[in-house]
């Protein structure tokens, strides 16, 4: 992939822009390889479209009322602008290109770093496969959500998938991409996110990966690796909105196991107990600390856990090891954290294992691992 906002030096956000994309999947298959150790049987990499892949995109505001910049801040914390980044799936691209305009037509005043003046942040923007967009805007107070609030036929005449649009309120003056406070302004909470034949739901703060169609492949392979086994019940442990839950449901003749996802996000689960009423069986989601559920019933046949960069943890790892699970399906996006977590359950061996490219031009990466207890 070629982009003159690296060649340029406006932006380095890409480590490995310019690295032939073979190079960059053999490099990461190798760091995936020596995590695991030998025992595993690979699959072939799952590979991404090198470009044009992300659903997201995370946007600085910069500028002024009249010429806003949308990107990132440069060293000095001025704005960079970078809507023509190649990064962007198709759809994704041309709502970006209209955010510049639509800031000036709703007349929000971007908020100026160094000079702690101003309102608007970022704007965050996601796409989903249907072609719909989550729409946030995040001020540094409530002075300018009238300005949205009223500007709503505005933000669908700008960007007309518009699904679901809120307002974040962030007053600190950090390096922080959003506040605690979220005033959704739409009838449509819920961003409906096909994927597979599970319509997942994301609502404004739910996790969902920023590469559709290597997600779409992720929770497939799941699916092959826990219909291969066949258990009668599994825990999906991190479960966010549900996606390895609900691929995992429903066996090939259709029957349903027994689920069970917890996720400390109460609108994550929200958004898991929708997407679930619309598939057969009885999954149940809990909203909670993970480890707060692992004594409130017997162990199931398969737990999965797809935890955030930090990985497991001790807790969690120690009761692995001592469950008497017979298989844990782990979803991880950092070999050193699942290094660490694999030395805690030397029990629990790899067997089966899969590189999941979500994001081409960085180090960044997925890995799907099946571990066996042994």
């Amino acid at each position: 992939m070629q982009c003159d906002y690296f060649d340029t030096a406006r932006c380095r956000s890409c480590a490995l822009m310019g690295t032939a994309y073979s190079g960059q999947l053999a490099t990461k298959q190798a760091r995936c390889e020596a995590a695991l150790g030998p025992a595993a049987q690979w699959e072939p990499p799952f590979a991404s479209r090198p470009e044009r892949f992300r659903n997201k995109a995370k946007l600085v505001i910069g500028g002024d009322r009249a010429a806003p910049t949308v990107g990132i801040l440069d060293r000095a914390g001025h704005g960079v602008d970078l809507r023509h980044c190649g990064l962007y799936e198709e759809g994704l691209a041309e709502a970006v290109l209209q955010v510049p305009d639509l800031v000036r037509d709703l007349g929000l005043v971007p908020y100026d770093v160094p000079r702690r003046t101003g309102e608007l942040k970022h704007v965050l923007v996601t796409h989903s496969p249907a072609s719909e967009l989550m729409v946030r805007f995040v001020l540094r107070s409530p002075g300018q959500l009238g300005r949205v609030r009223r500007g709503l036929g505005v933000v669908r005449d700008r960007l007309p998938g518009a699904r679901v649009v809120s307002a974040n309120l962030q007053p600190t003056h950090a390096a922080v991409l959003e506040g605690p406070e979220e005033v959704v302004l739409t009838e449509e909470q819920e961003l409906l996110m096909p994927v597979n034949e599970v319509r997942l739901r994301l609502r404004t703060r739910s996790f969902f990966q920023t590469n559709t169609e290597v997600a779409a492949g992720l929770y497939r392979q799941a699916r092959v690796w826990i219909d291969d086994l066949d258990p009668a019940s599994l825990w999906d442990l991190y479960c966010g909105v549900g996606g390895f839950a609900l691929h995992g449901l429903l066996r090939p003749d259709g029957t349903p196991r027994d689920v069970v996802g917890v996720e400390v996000s109460d609108e994550a689960v929200e958004s898991a107990r929708a997407a679930a009423a619309e598939l057969p069986g009885a999954s149940r989601f809990l909203a909670g600390e993970v480890t707060t559920h692992l004594h409130t019933a017997p162990p199931p046949d398969l737990v999965i856990v797809n935890p955030p960069r930090r990985g497991i943890g001790p807790d969690l790892a120690g009761w692995l090891e001592t469950s008497g699970v017979e298989h844990v399906l782990y979803s991880s996006c950092n070999v050193d954290s699942l290094a660490a977590d694999l030395a805690r359950m030397p029990s629990l061996t790899p067997v089966r294992a899969r590189l999941f490219d979500m994001f081409p031009q960085t180090p960044h990466l997925e890995v799907l691992t099946l571990l066996r207890r042994t």
